[in-house]
């Protein structure tokens, strides 16, 4: 990492975020708990994640990689079948096709059941996905398969709201 790059994290990651999904899981995965947060930066935003509670394996090797995505929906309901149905497809407001998404996001990385990484993007900025949700899946993206990149299941879900 460069000095600016430093620089940039530092001042960047020193303030509040512009927006911010407070992340649970579904009633199958009551533990999952974490934030996202979405910086303004330079012409794109810094998506800042910290989750835990996820599902995980003490066996060798078994980590568990999840998919997270910005969906388009507004809300983290559903029913039976899909507990989040309500946030719909990715957030893709250009019509691209998967990974090209705006809203398709690198995976977590479980570790011992917590995660944190930080993006940045220039497909959308802060008050673009206000009011959208952020879906965390149960198995990582292919980056491949249309529409959604096999993800599995909708495992937790936040409503991106105001900071």
């Amino acid at each position: 990492m460069n000095i600016k790059s430093k620089v940039f994290a530092s001042r960047i990651l020193g303030k509040r975020p512009d927006a911010l999904a407070e992340v649970r899981g579904s009633a199958a995965y009551p533990n999952i708990r974490g934030s996202v947060g979405f910086y303004a930066a330079l012409n794109g935003t810094l998506v800042v994640s910290e989750v835990t509670g996820l599902p995980y394996s003490n066996e060798a090797c078994k980590q568990a990689v999840f998919g997270m995505h910005v969906h388009e929906g507004n809300s983290c309901t559903g029913n039976a079948e899909d507990p989040f149905a309500d946030t719909k497809g990715h957030y893709n407001p250009k019509n691209c096709k998967h990974p090209q998404h705006a809203g398709d996001l690198p995976p977590l990385f479980g570790n011992d059941g917590s995660a944190w990484n930080a993006v940045y993007t220039n497909r959308f900025k802060p008050q673009d996905v206000i009011g959208r949700t952020v879906i965390i899946h149960s198995s990582p993206d292919d980056f491949t398969t249309q529409p959604a990149g096999n993800s599995g299941k909708k495992i937790a879900c936040g409503v991106i709201k105001p900071s």
